[in-house]
């Protein structure tokens, strides 16, 4: 009996190859698939976690005991109150775009009886009220009480624009960051945002928190498995194909 052609081993070996490759890219497509069908379910958990805090009674704020173990998924979105004194000769401007227009988020730290403080998000202001002269009605002075949204620091900056502390222009609300420009030796890791209650002067408007996660899982999930599917069927096919074709060959 005649031994294979070298051209024959050849393209045995190059559709065997082509079978295992093949294979091993369905199993990681269809994993992928998978590992997003998981996160849907941990996103849905979190909206329904945070859609809870969002709307329970707020609790006293975290204090230092509390604040090496705040993470987003269990503390994010929690409504707090605290109680304190603004300390409205070291407010921060955050550059910010909101329902309102663009402008600035007003944030302010509230100094605590125990000398903690914690940053507090008062609002949105248009850039002709970014003067703390312009809505001096507003600068709250003596003891207050804050209620808002446990929100945890936005570290950076925003996309393609870095916080420059040192020219004072801030893309985000990085606490650490702010609380180092402003001298707070001993602030809490994360702000507040304050709810809706008015400020006097109408400035800054507060409540215009956005609680809104993306779920795109389920469409990114069928584009894996479609794909897993796609890739399945081009090795069936030229398999099938070859196959065929060799028995063309040999008739």
């Amino acid at each position: 009996m005649a031994s294979p052609r070298p051209g024959a081993r050849r393209s045995t070996f190059a559709l065997a190859a082509l079978a295992v490759t093949g294979l091993i890219l369905v199993a990681a497509l269809a994993a992928l698939g998978t590992w997003q069908v998981q996160r849907r379910t941990w996103k849905h958990d979190l909206i329904a976690r945070v859609e809870a805090r969002v709307h329970a009674d707020p609790v006293a704020a975290p204090g230092p005991g509390t604040w090496d173990g705040l993470t987003a998924d269990a503390d994010a979105y929690r409504r707090v109150r605290t109680s304190g004194h603004f300390r409205n000769d070291r407010e921060t401007l955050v550059q910010a775009v909101t329902d309102l227009g663009a402008g600035f988020w007003v944030l302010t730290p509230v100094e605590r009886s125990d000398g903690t403080a914690i940053l507090v998000n008062r609002g949105f202001v248009p850039a002709d009220r970014r003067d703390p002269a312009a809505r001096a009605a507003g600068q709250i002075a003596g003891e207050t009480t804050v209620t808002g949204l446990l929100r945890l620091s936005e570290p950076g900056g925003a996309f393609l624009r870095s916080n420059a502390p040192e020219a004072g222009r801030w893309y985000s609300r990085d606490v650490a960051a702010i609380a180092a420009a402003r001298g707070l030796a001993d602030a809490a890791p994360y702000f507040i945002d304050a709810d809706a209650t008015p400020n006097r002067g109408g400035w800054p408007v507060g409540g215009l928190t956005i609680v809104r996660f993306p779920d795109n899982h389920l469409v990114y999930a069928i584009t894996w498995y479609v794909l897993a599917l796609m890739v399945l069927g081009a090795v069936g096919y030229t398999l099938l194909d070859a196959r065929r074709g060799a028995g063309r060959a040999s008739a």
